[in-house]
């Protein structure tokens, strides 16, 4: 699926890119292959399931929750601003 099919997880993807480990609490665990947070981190600290998260990202669930999305904002550090 094309990003443009898929904006969610495009913007998904970006942001995970842009938040460290370290901001969002979890101790740096020596050399990474990809910047910022894992699918995995991000499920984990958001309390959704990291194949949900992933149905997310891939566009195969486009109607999550209020609940879910303000948790991944959480987690993305996304503010009202």
């Amino acid at each position: 699926m094309s990003e443009s099919a898929n904006p969610l997880g495009a913007f998904l993807r970006a942001r995970r890119e842009l938040v460290t480990p370290e901001q969002a609490g979890i101790p740096a665990a020596g050399v990474r292959r990809t910047p910022g947070l894992r699918r995995e981190e991000v499920a984990m600290l958001a309390g959704i399931s990291a194949d949900y998260y992933l149905r997310l990202e891939r566009g195969r669930d486009r109607h999550p929750s209020l609940q879910v999305l303000e948790s991944i904002a959480r987690v993305l550090q996304l503010d009202d601003d």
